[in-house]
């Protein structure tokens, strides 16, 4: 890895004395995103960006069971400041092949003025992208736990100002549903609200509310304080923390007994909703990688057995037709989904044992004869039972297992995000990479941990069997929202493609969108491990699956080209000299022109793939000679979209 470190201190204070300053500013490296700190009337921060106030005055701070709130009675007693100017290459690039991390940072520590005398500490940053910020917790003179019942920390925002709201309703979800677009005093006391959280301040500026590197803490969620919808010009968001097992809301939501360091709290910046996709700061916000070896981690395409079609065929030949499906398209992985092992969810189930009509040995010499390895579908409790996963992990390496998909978690309390990674770290042991189905949204932890490699936590294409949910106003919308937390196992691929008016939910499956909307996913949709969903008769031999063969699932660069929430979206991604371009639309026609600058000098082929207006299975395919200079207008039929692979000419 090569990595250049750069720290620049500006600032080292520590006195004890109450004079020192109580109020900070922090810029960001191209001193366009301010942070601003007031600790004069109870402790306060503030975020601007381009001289527009994002976030106004908004509060820090925690309630605890049995001793009173922290954070409205401290002084600041010392401050650090350093900057930050490093590059790193990741293990598992899904959007660039270097990433680089910049920021300028503060350390405030603080102590109460009276009472207790407990400390805190906070960490802000300041980046080109946004701004985050994480506290530290101490513990209390009382020996044993403390217990949070609940953070203090807000987002103060414009009332009217425009949002994408996912409200799950509860904190016991797969957090699957809908992000959708209301202003931000619809917003109530009993919204429980989903991150990211996209706000549109104007149309020059974008926020995007979310948090990265979550250990040992819940996940949260957005509500407000008030469910008056119009006597304020602003909104004070709250964060909503999810409860332990047994608690309410108002409950405790963590215990700790010493030390405790928070998830960062991040709010993304940028003057167009696109910029946010590009952004790596989720990532950068989580430590450097924590294996020595990850060279065993290879992300890739998979072929996905036929329950999201409509039948459960647990038997070799299915099986085996799924391997040849991944053979044929060059694919390196096939994923065994459910009843594989036969009974789940019970306590006699055993996940080292398949079901008996079923001959593990057959299947994967079978796979490893066409170069394809084998993944292996799991209910979390069959996992967690009696720590089966400790006994069948090793198994899996000595089978040749390349990853796991673990189901129906629907938590994120302080207990499941501990064993979230606990399987991680268990399944880093045995080279096993690991996808959580019925997970909650990423963190940023696969930058540590680069063998957690997707998870769900989205409403994907498996809906369409039993909804009218998945839309093209969906599918348009979860860039800009859901996918800027980090990649997200959507299972595109869907090709029994028909219009809105026509769909029919059933067996097997269709989608209404464009067959080429459909291909777009595999390029606009972030998942390094990316599971195609539908069956082989429905891509080999049909129109696009020249596209698909050997289609890449990381990428050395990401450009969003434009694109709305719920409108439009066009993104250019780069696997080493190849441009892949992908673009979908919501139930509107719309002409984009395409501009490729991005490309560098040289001359290149355009390989392209597009609708047919009125048709959606079938496909217009053409080629032509294009440059950086080049500019094209592209059309997209009603839910549908455009492809291209754009390659060098030697």
């Amino acid at each position: 890895m090569n990595k250049k470190t750069f720290y620049v201190l500006i600032t080292a204070v520590s006195l004890a004395a109450p004079s020192l300053a109580q109020t900070f500013k922090l810029v960001s490296p191209d001193k366009k995103n301010v942070v601003e700190i007031n600790n004069t009337n109870g402790l306060q921060y503030t975020v601007s960006s381009n001289d527009l106030t994002i976030i106004h005055p908004s509060s820090l701070g925690f309630e605890f069971k049995d001793e009173p709130a922290i954070g409205t009675n401290m002084t600041v007693t010392g401050h650090v400041e350093h900057s930050v100017n490093q590059t790193w290459v990741p293990v598992v690039k899904t959007k660039h092949g270097t990433v680089t991390d910049r920021y300028n940072e503060l350390e405030l520590s603080l102590v109460e003025k009276s009472g207790p005398m407990r400390r805190m500490k906070i960490w802000f940053r300041a980046y080109d992208d946004g701004v985050a910020f994480r506290y530290q917790l101490f513990g209390a003179d009382n020996i044993g736990d403390r217990q949070i019942i609940r953070e203090l920390t807000s987002f103060n925002l414009p009332a009217k100002a425009k949002t994408w709201v996912a409200d799950y309703g509860s904190y016991t979800s797969s957090q699957e549903t809908e992000f959708q677009p209301k202003y931000l005093n619809h917003i109530t006391e009993k919204t429980i609200a989903g991150l990211p959280l996209l706000v549109e301040l104007d149309q020059s500026h974008y926020t995007a509310i979310t948090e990265a590197n979550i250990d040992n803490y819940p996940g949260f969620y957005i509500g407000s304080l008030k469910t008056d919808t119009g006597a304020t010009d602003k909104v004070d968001l709250v964060t909503k923390l999810s409860p332990l097992p047994g608690e309410n809301e108002n409950g405790v939501k963590a215990r700790f007994t010493n030390n405790l360091l928070t998830p960062w709290r991040v709010v993304m910046l940028a003057a167009s909703p696109g910029k946010l996709i590009e952004s790596e700061l989720i990532q950068n916000l989580n430590p450097a990688c924590a294996l020595k070896d990850a060279s065993w981690i290879k992300p890739g395409m998979s072929a996905w057995d036929n329950w999201w079609s409509g039948d459960v065929k647990m038997d070799m030949p299915t099986i085996k037709k799924y391997i040849d499906l991944a053979w044929a398209q060059h694919w390196p992985y096939m994923l065994i989904d459910w009843q594989w092992y036969g009974a789940f969810n019970k306590p006699e189930a055993d996940i080292t044992q398949p079901a008996p009509q079923l001959n593990m040995p057959e299947i994967l010499a079978y796979a490893k004869a066409k170069k394809v390895k084998c993944w292996l579908w799991l209910y979390s409790s069959d996992v967690n039972r009696n720590d089966n996963f400790e006994k069948a992990f090793p198994i899996y390496q000595q089978w040749g297992i390349a990853g796991v998909k673990i189901d129906f978690m629907d938590r994120d309390d302080q207990q499941m995000v501990n064993w979230y990674r606990r399987i991680i770290k268990t399944a880093a042991q045995y080279h096993l990479m690991v996808d959580f189905h019925g997970a909650y949204k990423p963190d940023g932890i696969e930058r540590t941990y680069p063998n957690m490699i997707t998870r769900e936590g989205v409403l994907g294409e498996e809906y369409s069997k039993f909804s009218t949910r998945i839309t093209a106003g969906h599918n348009t919308t979860l860039p800009f929202t859901r996918m800027l937390a980090g990649p997200m196992d959507y299972t595109p691929g869907g090709f029994l493609n028909v219009k809105k008016s026509e769909f029919r939910k059933g067996s097997p499956t269709q989608v209404m969108n464009s067959r080429c909307a459909e291909l777009a996913k595999f390029v606009i949709y972030e998942s390094p491990f990316t599971v195609y969903c539908d069956a082989p008769e429905h891509i080999l031999g049909k129109p696009g699956a020249d596209f698909l063969n050997n289609i890449p699932t990381v990428w050395d660069d990401t450009k969003v080209l434009g694109g709305y929430p719920g409108e439009y979206i066009i993104v250019a991604k780069r696997s080493g000299k190849d441009w892949y371009i992908g673009a979908m639309t919501n139930d509107s026609e719309r002409t984009i022109q395409l501009k490729m600058d991005f490309l560098p000098v040289g001359k290149y082929t355009l390989s392209s793939w597009a609708d047919v207006l009125s048709s959606p299975q079938s496909l217009a395919r053409s080629e032509e000679k294009v440059s950086g200079s080049s500019a094209m207008n592209i059309h997209l039929d009603t839910s549908g979209g455009w492809v291209a692979k754009i390659t060098a000419n030697n």
